[in-house]
């Protein structure tokens, strides 16, 4: 397929602007790093014991959060570009499809009930109930959203993700009112978002994760280019809608609950960054999908950095600074696509 001269070129404008954002997370925080300790760290990795207390914060904390944050911010935009190309609605984020609320109360089991039940798999435990949780909550949204014939009206779609989406978020209420102070903290931070808890296993499932979807999308793309000009069209063309949509949906079930799995609930990154691409060049689905990597990871280190800095030395949860952003965007969204409705 054949791409317009200037997709590259926002590409290549988003990637710049991503390695300097990146430069600039690994360096600020609490504990302001110099560039001579992060060359240093890094030659010294393999041995230890001449790292200095900067370096290790370097190499254990800052540098596993910072590419987590790259890693989740691609996999969010990815899942948005997705989920609106599919629904072919600007307004549609996995996060208003229960993917997201089902992960917060999965996560809230596991912190409630989970030594009672004795569900222990090691640090994966976590991440674990977070993904059953998001999985389960989005595919009920689904069941019960498909009319016959197969298709899924916008309206319900969106009805049904909202009724999940509270019950889902009563059920962490529930939780988190049954749950002793520890508890009831982790839940809280949790569902605020964070990247605190970042670490190389985080970095490695999500990076597994983002880079298997993001090369099945790229075989998606034809397929949802065809049904940007509608569900008969694509039929015509060849395209099996029914797989297409299992594809799709399964691919962002996959990037939506893993990504949420590791660093809690984190709104609106989804539907802001491929509308944004659309407002700066076009809606070709392959440019959505490369952009969308970068400029998530973009948008979502930006918010990082804004968490670490506003009130430090302390910490803004993250998902405060994106929905902050996001809110008033989502508004506008809805004011200018009534007609979607």
């Amino acid at each position: 397929m054949q791409l317009n001269r200037n997709y590259t070129t926002v590409w290549i404008v988003l990637s710049i602007a991503l390695g300097v954002v990146f430069f600039f997370s690994l360096r600020l925080g609490a504990i302001l790093i110099g560039t001579e300790e992060i060359f240093s760290s890094v030659s010294n990795y393999f041995s230890s014991d001449a790292l200095t207390l900067n370096e290790r914060i370097f190499l254990n904390i800052r540098l596993p959060r910072a590419i987590t944050c790259l890693e989740v911010g691609a996999s969010l935009a990815m899942a948005g570009v997705l989920m609106q190309a599919l629904f072919r609605n600007p307004i549609v984020e996995p996060g208003l499809v229960g993917t997201s609320s089902g992960a917060a109360f999965g996560a809230s089991l596991y912190f409630v009930l989970g030594a009672t039940f004795q569900f222990n798999a090691g640090v994966w435990t976590l991440p674990l109930a977070a993904s059953v949780g998001g999985a389960l909550a989005t595919v009920v949204v689904f069941l019960l959203s498909h009319r016959k014939g197969g298709t899924q009206s916008i309206i319900s779609l969106l009805l049904t993700g909202i009724a999940v989406n509270a019950l889902c978020l009563s059920g962490v209420g529930m939780m988190s009112y049954l749950a002793r102070d520890p508890q009831a903290r982790s839940i809280t931070f949790w569902n605020l978002g964070t990247l605190s808890g970042a670490s190389w296993n985080s970095v490695l499932l999500i990076g597994a994760s983002t880079l298997i979807c993001f090369f099945v999308s790229l075989r998606l793309v034809k397929s949802l280019n065809a049904l940007a000009m509608g569900e008969e069209e694509a039929l015509y063309l060849g395209v099996n809608m029914n797989r297409l949509k299992i594809s799709v949906l399964t691919v962002t079930v996959i990037l939506v609950a893993v990504a949420t799995a590791f660093v809690g609930v984190i709104s609106f990154i989804g539907l802001i960054v491929p509308h944004l691409l659309r407002l700066i060049k076009g809606s070709d689905n392959r440019y959505l999908l490369i952009g969308s990597v970068l400029l998530g990871a973009l948008l979502l280190s930006l918010a990082d950095l804004a968490a670490r800095l506003l009130l430090a030395p302390a910490e803004l949860p993250i998902g405060i600074v994106t929905s902050a952003v996001g809110v008033p965007v989502f508004i506008l969204l809805l004011r200018r696509n009534r007609h979607y409705f």
